[in-house]
């Protein structure tokens, strides 16, 4: 691939990861999309244990 030459796909299998500006781009990428993963699996699996560990009763 040319440097410049725009990406036909972003798997990292795919990616020119010689070139600086794509190892920084893409690093940065994923960093954060991996973040916001870990914190969305943090905020369900805590949503769950807390409903299973303290339902709340029926009010009537």
């Amino acid at each position: 691939m040319i440097h410049g030459e725009t990406l036909h796909s972003a798997l990292p299998w795919d990616l020119p990861l010689w070139a600086p500006d794509h190892v920084v781009f893409f690093g940065a990428l994923y960093l954060v999309i991996g973040i916001l993963g870990l914190a969305v699996g943090y905020a369900a699996v805590k949503a769950y244990i807390d409903t299973v560990a303290d339902p709340k009763p029926n009010e009537q």
